[in-house]
């Protein structure tokens, strides 16, 4: 088999999350990176995921196979003219970015139709940069595709068999389809998270009391506030229409629910409430997504010395790789005290089975 060429421009979470990917889902694969973080490129060559690294978007990425545009939605924008220059004639031009309309106008602004395939990996996490990439990111993660129509079929197959064999799950979408459907289940969701965790900062007590006591269902939905306030920042403006659409509505189903409590509208709100219930336990064992769930359990565990040691020797033994792990002392919505986020969802179902016939009472937070 002959070797792939991959060439990244822009080498953060997601860009290194790919190339990790996809070394490991082909051993003959070359990857060439550019990044304006040059710590950044360094850890990658360090790790053997860079094969080749460069200051500039120069003659190095004329081999490629595929080549990746990483950087933010606007900087990819502005890249294409340097890309323009170095873009061999074979070669499957990408990006990333979570909005495609804008990058469509700009690739055929560009003169590039032929060979553009737009690209969205539908995860994500709150932490930023390469040093926060990982292959698992993109594992059972929807890939959203959005070739031009210009793209030669078999070009479009190619790419869709080569995110497949990086583990994520490829759907073939319009553009604008696209915007509307990620501003409401993604967009949306983060302006959303960030205006509850504001309004709670507007409301505290100048003591505090409600960052204090904050845990369990609040922590749960304003996880996503934590990301990169830049990226969001570019996303809302780049995808306005849609995410100013979906607002509106929302507004409206809240100014809705607001009617229904100051009325007392008992049947009102059972209504609301149940037909969210019924329609979210619908998806909940979903792993895919733009929102990617977390493979966390709670735990009880009694309150004595070497409890904990035990339960992360128990996995240990088993090589389960542990995420993250906290003590929840606020019971909130929580049906034990130590909560355990693992990196897989196999990973976390072996471990509910180890701690089960352990005698540890474990519940899956979904």
């Amino acid at each position: 088999m002959s070797q792939l060429t991959c060439g990244f421009i822009g080498l953060g979470l997601i860009g290194g999350s790919i190339a990790k990917a996809l070394k490991a889902s082909n051993t003959n694969i070359k990857i060439i990176a550019y990044d304006i973080n040059q710590e950044a490129l360094a850890l990658a060559q360090k790790e053997g995921i860079a094969d080749v690294t460069t200051e500039r978007i120069d003659a190095n990425f004329s081999l490629c196979d595929y080549l990746f545009l990483c950087a933010p939605v606007q900087k990819n924008d502005q890249n294409l003219e340097a890309v323009k220059k170095v873009l061999p004639k074979d070669c499957i031009l990408t990006d990333v970015g979570s909005v495609k309309t804008t990058i469509h106008e700009a690739v055929a602004q560009a003169g590039l139709e032929h060979c553009f395939i737009g690209g969205h990996p539908m995860a994500g996490s709150e932490r930023v940069g390469y040093v926060n990439s990982k292959a698992e990111l993109l594992e059972n993660a929807y890939y959203i595709l959005t070739p031009t129509a210009s793209v030669p079929a078999d070009k479009v197959e190619r790419f869709r068999q080569l995110v497949d064999n990086m583990g994520a799950i490829p759907l073939i979408l319009e553009p604008d389809q696209h915007d509307y459907v990620t501003a409401a289940i993604s967009h949306l969701p983060h302006v959303v998270a960030a205006s509850l965790v504001n309004l709670i900062e507007n409301s505290d007590s100048d003591e505090g009391i409600m960052r204090m006591v904050a845990a369990g269902g609040f922590k749960d939905i304003t996880r996503i506030a934590s990301s990169s306030a830049v990226m969001w920042q570019q996303i809302c403006l780049t995808n306005r229409k849609n995410i100013s659409s979906l607002l509106s509505r929302y507004i409206q189903a809240l100014t809705d629910f607001q009617s229904a409590i100051d009325n007392q509208d008992s049947d009102g709100l059972y209504q609301r409430f149940d037909n969210a219930r019924i329609y979210r336990d619908s998806f909940a064992n979903a792993s895919s997504g733009p929102i990617k769930r977390s493979f966390s359990i709670s735990v009880d565990i009694a309150d004595r010395a070497g409890a904990l040691a035990h339960i992360v020797t128990l996995l240990a033994e088993q090589n389960l790789s542990i995420k993250n792990i906290a003590i929840s002392h606020n019971r909130e919505s929580e049906d034990g005290v130590l909560r355990i986020e693992f990196y897989q969802e196999n990973s976390m179902i072996r471990g509910v089975e180890l701690l089960t016939e352990a005698g540890y009472n474990v519940h899956i937070r979904y």
